[in-house]
């Protein structure tokens, strides 16, 4: 097994996004996501998964799931999933995300943007793991929602990933399977 950079972050942005007609908007948050996301997080070593929403009606609604699997009868039912909820919360911005993390580990995380599109420049997983791992800094891996990452962040990340290899050109993976495959890929190296 290879090793994972030191501190590693997952954040799930549901804005800003694209939309199919390319214009930025924010998503609704699903159920789904915040516990597929929040397993894959644990089972693969993250420090935290960070559900990125400015609306406070959805900021509400992931706390609410959040303490029903953390101390309310979801805890007591499952534990395994109180400890994978463990690491999740919701944040209102990327900057909050950053902020965070930088408190947490002393010094700004490197950014990577992930897409299903492919981007110029775009770096590859193994590319990308000796990056990571002779840096020395904590990473926060982006995923978007929707449509994908608006540019405003693809813009100001250290690193494009570049997408996972679809075989006869379909590539619309749902967000928590390519977060499950993207993580599977940095941990074990099958790239």
């Amino acid at each position: 097994m290879l090793e994972m950079p030191p501190r590693l972050y997952i954040a799930l942005l549901h804005y800003p996004v694209y939309d199919r007609q390319g214009r930025v908007v924010t998503t609704a948050v699903t159920n789904l996501d915040i516990h597929d996301i929040s397993r894959s997080a644990r089972t693969y070593g993250a420090e935290r998964f960070y559900i990125v929403t400015p609306l406070e009606k959805q900021k509400a609604l992931v706390g609410k799931i959040l303490r029903h699997w953390r101390e309310g009868p979801g805890a007591r039912f499952n534990p395994s999933r109180r400890e994978a909820f463990s690491l999740t919360e919701v944040k209102g911005s990327l900057e909050e995300v950053i902020a965070d993390i930088s408190e947490r580990d002393g010094c700004r995380p490197g950014l990577i943007a992930t897409g299903a599109g492919y981007s110029r420049g775009a770096v590859g997983f193994g590319e990308l793991r000796k990056r990571m791992a002779s840096d020395g800094r904590s990473w926060l891996l982006v995923f978007g929602t929707g449509s994908g990452l608006a540019a405003e962040v693809t813009d100001r990340a250290d690193f494009i990933l570049e997408p996972l290899g679809p075989t006869g050109g379909y590539n619309h993976l749902s967000v928590r399977s390519a977060v499950a495959v993207v993580l599977d890929r940095l941990r074990y190296g099958k790239f």
